[in-house]
């Protein structure tokens, strides 16, 4: 069974949809019981990281999620909830990555015009990991955010945007990402199927 965590934040339905294609069916749960029993687990999301986390909170979630033990998979705010800390809102996070989620400041000395946040497509550097099997270095994908994990030994991938930050982290059986597979076309698509084989 692959379990998606049910939780207040946007986007589920399109990694469900995604799953779908690449003929999963996926289960959208909030029960602790369906998500230790589970092969594999999604963590994916849009939204905003102090009331995602309330809620996490609230229900236990936070708790299940960093004592899971199978392999997980954060999307987008799925990812910097799993971090340590966020700027946004100075949210303490799961803390599973000990990294810390920060605001993109444009930069004011820059010739080139960077906004925030930063929406549209921007290419994977450094692929370390199975999760990037089959993917070429420069692949593009897909992002929008305002907050970025900062570089530490648990990156796996980084992208350029303002200054390199962490597209993908790893430790143990957690695996995170900042883009979104699921808007990314077939490249995105793979990187469920490979998550999918872990």
């Amino acid at each position: 069974m692959i379990a998606i965590v049910k939780y207040n934040a946007g986007n589920v339905h399109s990694v469900m949809n995604t799953l779908n294609r690449i003929g999963v069916e996926p289960v959208l749960t909030d029960s602790p019981e369906e998500l230790r029993a589970a092969d594999k687990v999604i963590f994916p999301g849009v939204g905003e990281a102090s009331s995602a986390m309330a809620y996490l909170r609230e229900q236990g979630l936070d708790v299940v999620i960093k004592s899971l033990l199978q392999p997980v998979l954060g999307v987008c705010v799925g990812m910097q909830l799993l971090c340590s800390f966020s700027e946004e809102n100075n949210t303490e996070c799961m803390g599973v990555f000990p990294v810390r989620v920060l605001k993109f400041v444009e930069p004011t000395d820059s010739e080139q015009r960077f906004k925030v946040p930063h929406i549209g497509w921007n290419s994977l550097r450094e692929l370390q990991s199975p999760l990037f099997a089959g993917l070429v270095p420069d692949s593009y994908m897909y992002y929008v955010h305002s907050y970025y994990a900062s570089l530490s030994p648990e990156t796996i991938a980084l992208t350029d945007y303002i200054h390199p930050f962490s597209a993908a982290l790893h430790t143990k059986n957690f695996y995170a990402v900042q883009f979104h597979p699921e808007k990314s076309g077939a490249l995105g698509e793979q990187i469920y199927r490979n998550f999918l084989a872990l």
